[in-house]
């Protein structure tokens, strides 16, 4: 499984030379383990795999005796792991890193040390128990890794080539035309059912059965709830709650999380633990309002005011129909063919909020609900800012579109009131690429472009 990934371990190798650990923070089952494993068996001539999840107590003693004593403790590790480590070109890597604490804060004194290479792959890296009583190491720099993204799906069902064409029609604002839109469309809706964790997208790769790729995609939604059960401590039935609870506020026609929904007089300080939570372990990408499409967007954010995406879209249609605890081919064929007789919106939202995500931007939204202003009352999907920022024009305002009748009122009073703060204005939507009254129209493939 082709990762991008790859190339950012590659430059992190050739620039930092071991002068820094790198911990590559994702979800559960995102392939963490798996690109580093992969690197260090393709980078170096020899390494160590120290998986915490199966780790003796005998090795978790070694963090504590043997730190300042590092001769004794790398004798130790290489005879327990029965492999010959080579100073500069050999790789330890610390999976599941949060599991043990005493490890990672022990980076700043193995970097120091300069033998050998450290990478470091966890999830919950950040939470209060995985971080309680270390001092973090200066020496560790973070990489974050999120589900497949759409080249990645592109290539794991064997094509290399499309998304050159797909950026280029990007670049230059024309249509990819009719033929080969429609095809991309398909390619499209394939990734968008499936979504982009590599179990699920290698069964698809290798049988094209839905019913398969759905027992995937909930042997991974049951692990997720088990981590909520084991390690929200304190907060785990607020998580949950939240968990399940994504699916049906997505389906309103506003998309914002009203925590109403779980308890009557809920207050976010009551849950703001279980939010952290669910964000830390990458379960959910949340999305806050701000109270202006201006440069700062995070510096005008309304914490209060959120939507929840699901961090996989695929996931998310496992988690949303699972009436029948798994989700029917015949169904899965009606998201393929955009044939579903519900209203799709809430899919192709999260799945905008996906490749949002992946291409590096934080997930900002606005909304002005003003009852005394018709000019002021709007609604805003997704606000992104510009790579370069200037001293005008720096935000991008996007609509997503599911449908192929829709309106775009809410887009243009934002663009009338707030000419001297937009940059370019998107409508994300089911058809081809268009340039219409200073509007640019994209088709959804063409997310992760932006």
């Amino acid at each position: 499984m082709r990762r991008k990934i790859y190339e950012k371990l590659l430059t992190w190798k050739q620039e930092s030379a071991g002068k820094t650990a790198l911990l590559i923070d994702g979800a559960r089952r995102v392939g963490k383990s798996y690109v580093a494993e992969n690197f260090a068996k393709n980078e170096y001539e020899n390494y160590i795999l120290v998986d915490f999840n199966r780790a003796s107590s005998e090795l978790l003693d070694l963090f504590d005796r043997y730190l300042d004593d590092l001769d004794t403790f790398f004798l130790f590790l290489t005879q327990y792991y029965n492999k010959k480590l080579i100073p500069g070109k050999s790789l330890i890597i610390f999976d599941e890193v949060q599991l043990c604490p005493r490890a990672r804060a022990a980076i700043k004194y193995l970097v120091a040390d300069g033998r050998y290479h450290y990478m470091e792959t966890g999830s919950l890296v950040s939470i209060k128990k995985n971080v309680k009583d270390i001092v973090i190491p200066s020496e560790e720099r973070h990489l974050k890794m999120f589900p497949m993204d759409f080249e990645e799906f592109l290539w794991a069902v064997g094509n290399d080539s499309l998304m050159d064409l797909i950026r280029t029609c990007f670049e230059k604002t024309q249509p990819i035309g009719q033929i080969l839109h429609r095809k991309t469309m398909d390619y499209f809706r394939q990734y968008l059912i499936v979504g982009g964790m590599p179990q699920a997208v290698l069964e698809y790769s290798k049988t094209k059965d839905f019913d398969r790729v759905d027992a995937v995609k909930r042997d991974i939604l049951e692990l997720y709830r088990a981590d909520i059960i084991k390690h929200a401590e304190g907060y785990e039935l607020k998580a949950e709650s939240i968990f399940d609870e994504i699916p049906a506020q997505l389906q309103k026609h506003e998309k914002k999380f009203k925590l109403s929904a779980l308890k009557k007089e809920a207050r976010l300080r009551d849950y703001e633990d279980a939010i952290f939570w669910l964000t830390d372990a990458m379960i959910m990408n949340p999305c806050y309002n701000t109270t202006e499409p201006s440069i700062g967007l995070k510096l005008n954010m309304n914490r209060v005011t959120m939507k929840c995406y699901m961090a996989d879209t695929g996931l998310l249609i496992s988690h949303a129909f699972d009436e029948n605890t798994i989700v029917s081919e015949e169904l899965y064929k009606k998201l393929l063919f955009d044939k579903l007789e519900i209203n799709n919106g809430m899919i192709v939202e999260n799945i905008v909020a996906q490749m949002l995500t992946a291409a590096g931007h934080k997930l900002y939204f606005y909304s002005n609900p003003s009852t005394e202003d018709a000019n002021s009352r709007m609604e805003i999907d997704f606000l992104i800012s510009k790579s370069k920022i200037t001293s005008r024009h720096n935000i991008s305002p996007i609509e997503v579109k599911s449908g192929k009748n829709y309106t775009l009122s809410s887009l243009k009073k934002c663009m009338k009131k707030y000419n001297e703060q937009l940059h370019i204005p998107y409508v994300l939507h089911t058809g081809d690429v268009k340039t219409e009254d200073g509007i640019v129209y994209l088709p959804l493939y063409m997310t992760g472009c932006l």
